[in-house]
C-alpha cells in the first residue's frame, strides 16, 4: 500500500513537473459560456438587461481605475477588455442595443 502512495505521488510530481499541471487539474470542468457572461458581468457591475452605452460605460469607468498609469495591471486591464468584448457580443447575438 506504501508503494502505491508512493507511485501515485511520484507520477503526480511527474505530471505537475512535466505538464505544468497537477493531475486533478486536468478533472476540472472547462468554465462555459453562461458562467463566463455572469463573470463578466460581475467585473463590469452591470446587470442582465444592461444596453450597449451602460456596457461601454462599466468598461470605461473599469479601465480609469485600473490602467497601468493609475497603479493597476495590464492582467486587470486585459480582464476588463475581455468582459466588455463577451458582453457586447452577447449583446449582438440577440440584436439588443
Amino acid at each position: 500500500m506504501i508503494k502505491l502512495l508512493f507511485i501515485a505521488a511520484l507520477l503526480s510530481l511527474a505530471c505537475r513537473s512535466v505538464l505544468g499541471k497537477w493531475p486533478w487539474e486536468y478533472l476540472a470542468a472547462k468554465p462555459t459560456r453562461p458562467q463566463a457572461v455572469l463573470k463578466a458581468r460581475q467585473l463590469l457591475s452591470v446587470g442582465h438587461d444592461a444596453s450597449r452605452s451602460e456596457i461601454v460605460e462599466a468598461h470605461r469607468r473599469l479601465i480609469a481605475a485600473v490602467h497601468p498609469d493609475r497603479g493597476g495591471t495590464n492582467e486587470a486591464v486585459h480582464a476588463a477588455n475581455a468582459a466588455r468584448d463577451l458582453l457586447l457580443s452577447e449583446l449582438s447575438g440577440t440584436n439588443r442595443g
